[in-house]
C-alpha cells in the first residue's frame, strides 16, 4: 500500500447530523436561515467568540438588536431568555459608565450562564439541522 492509499483508508466519515449540521451553518453564513435560527446562531457564534458584550456590540452595529433578542426569546428556554436581558440591562450600563465593575461582573455571570446551558441552544440547532 502506497502513502496515498493509507491516507484513502483513514478518511473520516462524516454522519448524517454532522452532514446536516455542517450543511446548515454553510446555510447561515449564506444568509439562507429563518428565523428564529438564523439569530440563534448568530447569538451562539458571538457569544462563543467574545461573550455577551461582542454580541450587543456587533448586533447593533450591523442589524436590529432588539429585533434580534425578541426572536431569541421565541426559542430560548426562560432561564436563557431571562439572562440575556440581565445581560443587556449590564451592558446598557457598561455603554454609559465605561469601566463600571459590577456590570463587567454581570456580564461574566451571564457568560457564564450561557456555557452552562449551552447543550440547550445545540439541541434547537440540532432540530433545525433536521431540515438540511
Amino acid at each position: 500500500m502506497g502513502l496515498f492509499g493509507f491516507f484513502k483508508k483513514n478518511k473520516v466519515e462524516l454522519s448524517e447530523q454532522q452532514i446536516k449540521w455542517n450543511r446548515m451553518w454553510e446555510q447561515w453564513a449564506n444568509g439562507q436561515t429563518e428565523s428564529p435560527y438564523t439569530e440563534l446562531m448568530n447569538y451562539h457564534g458571538e457569544i462563543n467568540n467574545g461573550g455577551h458584550c461582542q454580541y450587543f456590540t456587533n448586533v447593533e452595529n450591523t442589524g436590529d438588536l432588539q429585533k434580534e433578542m425578541s426572536a431569541l426569546g421565541d426559542v430560548l428556554s426562560a432561564e436563557l431568555t431571562n439572562n440575556l436581558q440581565k445581560a443587556y440591562n449590564a451592558y446598557l450600563i457598561l455603554e454609559e459608565k465605561d469601566g463600571d465593575e459590577t456590570s463587567e461582573e454581570i456580564l461574566k455571570e451571564c457568560d457564564c450562564i450561557f456555557f452552562e446551558n449551552e447543550e440547550e441552544i445545540n439541541r434547537i440547532l440540532e432540530n433545525y439541522a433536521e431540515n438540511f
